[in-house]
């Protein structure tokens, strides 16, 4: 599950020669979280207040002057530093108001970017793929700087990254259409040379992404043809051999990109299962128009999108604008424009107008996006990824929806359409919406209510979170009711004095949850029998694993009638039985043809028992019994009926039961059969019931797993004898309708006489 909230304009844009190009070079933090620093493409550097939208601080290098990289925080200094004509390092603080000023030291070499990231120095690489310490460059700054690459290698990408003590630096570079990656580790210093696969197609990517996973490094990058591929590579512990390795890839996502090819896209990780993708069209709008997804790698689903107003800018033309504007002539035009391709570009060929690549920055819950005049902040939430809210099962409810977002199809909809919500749809009447408006001053946020069920009193927290749940105006319903649930769980399970069955029953009805979002919830439940709230998570969860089917079936089979019908559970299936048992009680015809007990054709018609006096000695039919469950008991066997599930998982779970619990979940099926059968029964529409295919899929389950057992026990054997004789009297009738289905279709194919009068006998022979 993830959202897109409503975003808000950080600072404006100023405009470039190109309208595709970036004003904007980069963005990083500084000490603070809510802090931005912004680098424009030519000579400016500010300071924002993220949460304000304001400037706290700017600097400007002289006319004449460009930056050539995006500046950086020095954490362990609290400075700043950037550079400026790809040679010239300038370092300055807070107070300092002019870049002149400020200390200022001219290196050896040309710098592709200096990266900084908290708990490390910041490190300074070289174009040519060298590495230095900041630290150590600036005590000397003339010092020779060797080269890494090789003879027309260029950097496409770089970052940095710090796991656990230790510093990385990665990049990427292209050569002769080869693309490589450098993983440069520091103290101890040592570098690995990785190669990309090559695509089909022989494409370069549009943009990378790194990230640290599980103490690995994790590369992702997307190319023109949609495809999203990850690498992975050790963070600790393992030093390859010297020389170029093969890079290993595994297909993560394969975006629509329709007939052709993406001209500029980018993609970024946010978690282990969501990839934001920018510069790419929605696939249910028109194209022409930018938008911000993000996807489920998983699932490979469109979990949330969003319009940009405007062009979404690039990052490559940068350079190459802001030295054409300087050049004095055409031939120095031409010259400085092969230099900005040959060193600063990203992606891919100067013949391919497909080689701006936008521009998207992920910090903190929060997507960076320059695009038309403004570099926007639109914060984002992914919560653990199920198969059910992937597809579109869970549904949104109270969502807040912005005018420019666009509806996320889904596989539920495609397949099946839009259809209306399910009884437990929360309408908020007249009433309550004046008790709101009320409470509304006194009214907790999410993050309170969450505190408040650590520590808080049953009765409170169970009001603060129905309250919060019922309110119309929370944020998003479908991401908090994950972390109510969860929190009151995993406090429940820690405290058993505590427990609040009418919240968690709640959060259940909202359909925003499900049993891998929290899949402690059904298991706590049984624990605290509470089957109401059982009920409700069989009805509205849509994986639930067979091995909590199995234990939910054994929990019910085996409690007490007399616990359970004092319990309240919902009403249209207790509906539903009070109908089913009432029905039958008058007798009746089965399928239109009474199966006998016993067949004169029957090898073991001498084990039959002999027909009562009740029963018609010429047509003797199967004795209908009262149910042998109790009415209560019964729902919540329905409820295990219904169930998804699958045969071969379930199947070693059902071993579990002992002989006494599969007998008795066996008459009861019995039961159901014969009522379904009988012509006086007719189920109603709308009441949840649970269907004959549904019924006899479990009878033969149940079989399946204990029929070895179920043939030595005495108890069993009478069970047994009828399930037989009812099958083989359904397969004789069956065999009856074959003989005159000719007859039947027939009757289709004869044209109906014209002179038919209002009372008339008509004789048809079939042959």
């Amino acid at each position: 599950m993830a959202a897109l909230y409503e975003g808000f304009t950080l600072c404006g844009l100023v405009p470039t020669q190109n309208a595709s190009d970036s004003a904007i070079q980069g963005i990083e933090l500084d000490g603070d979280s809510d802090h931005a620093l912004v680098t424009d493409s030519t000579r400016s550097v500010t300071l924002y207040k993220v949460s304000d939208q304001k400037p706290l601080g700017s600097w400007t290098v002289k006319q004449g002057q460009l930056l050539t990289c995006p500046a950086v925080c020095n954490f362990q200094t609290k400075e700043y530093v950037v550079v400026s004509d790809n040679k010239v390092i300038r370092v300055w603080k807070d107070e300092d108001f002019n870049l002149d000023r400020a200390f200022k030291a001219t290196v050896s070499a040309d710098v592709w970017r200096v990266h900084s990231a908290p708990g490390g120095e910041p490190v300074v690489l070289f174009q040519r793929g060298a590495v230095r310490l900041l630290d150590s460059l600036l005590s000397a700054p003339q010092q020779p700087i060797e080269d890494v690459l090789s003879e027309e290698e260029v950097i496409r990408w770089s970052t940095n990254i710090v796991a656990e003590k230790q510093h990385f630096v990665l990049f990427t570079t292209e050569q002769k259409g080869e693309h490589f990656l450098y993983v440069q580790r520091l103290n101890p210093n040592t570098l690995q040379k990785y190669r990309l696969e090559r695509e089909d197609s022989r494409s370069a990517p549009l943009s990378f992404s790194a990230s640290l996973r599980d103490k690995h490094i994790n590369l992702l990058y997307l190319y023109p043809n949609g495809c999203v591929y990850q690498s992975v590579v050790a963070a600790r512990g393992y030093v390859g051999p010297e020389g170029v390795q093969a890079l290993p890839r595994s297909l993560r996502l394969r975006l629509p990109v329709g007939e052709g090819e993406l001209g500029a896209a980018s993609a970024v990780a946010l978690d282990e299962a969501h990839v934001a993708v920018v510069g790419m069209p929605h696939p249910s709008a028109r194209t022409g128009k930018d938008f911000l997804c993000i996807w489920n790698t998983n699932f490979q689903t469109l979990q949330a999108g969003k319009e940009m107003a405007g062009r979404i800018h690039g990052q490559v033309g940068i350079r190459i604008w802001s030295y054409i504007f300087f050049a004095s002539n055409f031939n120095q035009m031409t010259l400085y424009l092969y230099l900005a391709l040959k060193i600063h570009f990203t992606p891919i060929y100067i013949n391919d107008h497909s080689f701006i690549s936008p521009q998207v920055w992920c910090y903190l819950g929060k997507l960076f996006v320059p695009h038309g005049k403004a570099l926007s902040v639109i914060p984002y939430e992914c919560q653990k990824s199920s198969l059910a809210s992937a597809l579109g099962k869970l549904r949104h409810a109270g969502i807040a929806v912005s005018k420019s977002s666009v509806a996320v199809p889904s596989w539920n909809t495609l397949l099946h359409g839009n259809q209306p919500q399910g009884p437990a749809k929360i309408v908020a009447t007249r009433k309550s919406k004046l008790s709101r408006k009320s409470q509304s001053v006194q009214a907790l946020t999410v993050d309170q209510v969450l505190k408040l069920i650590k520590t808080g009193p049953v009765d409170e927290v169970q009001r603060e979170v129905e309250a919060l749940v019922s309110r119309g105006d929370a944020q998003d319903l479908q991401l908090s009711v994950g972390q109510l649930a969860c929190h009151l769980v995993a406090r429940s399970q820690a405290e058993t004095t505590f427990y609040t069955p009418g919240a968690l029953a709640q959060l259940v009805r909202t359909q925003c949850l499900c049993h891998s979002v929290c899949p402690d919830l059904l298991l706590l439940a049984l624990e605290h029998k509470d089957y109401f709230l059982c009920q409700l998570c069989l009805q509205l969860f849509p994986d639930i694993p067979e091995v909590v089917t199995c234990a939910c079936l054994k929990t019910f089979i085996s409690v007490p009638d007399g616990d359970v019908e004092m319990v309240s559970l919902e009403p249209d299936s207790v509906s539903f039985m009070e109908g089913l048992v009432v029905a039958g009680a008058r007798g009746g015809q089965q399928n239109g043809f009474s199966p006998p007990l016993f067949e004169e054709d029957s090898c073991d018609a001498h084990h039959q028992p002999k027909p009562t006096q009740h029963q018609d000695k010429k047509n003797p039919t199967l004795q209908l019994e009262a149910c042998p469950v109790g009415l209560h008991k019964a729902v919540l066997l329905n409820e295990v009926l219904q169930t998804p599930y699958s045969d071969n998982l379930l199947l070693p779970h059902l071993k579990d039961l002992n002989t006494q619990q599969v007998i008795l979940f066996l008459q009861y099926l019995q039961f159901v059969y014969l009522k379904y059968s009988q012509d006086v029964y007719t189920q109603t529409p709308g009441l949840r019931s649970p269907t004959v295919t549904q019924v006899i899929d479990w009878v033969c389950l149940l079989l399946d797993a204990h029929f070895t057992v179920l043939v030595m026990a005495p108890d069993a054997k009478g069970l047994l004898s009828n399930l037989n004789s009812f099958v083989k009297s359904q397969v004789k009738l069956f065999s009856e309708l074959g003989k005159i289905e000719g007859s039947l279709q027939g009757l289709h194919k004869m044209k109906l006489s014209k002179d038919i009068s209002q009372y008339s006998i008509e004789v048809i022979e079939l042959f």
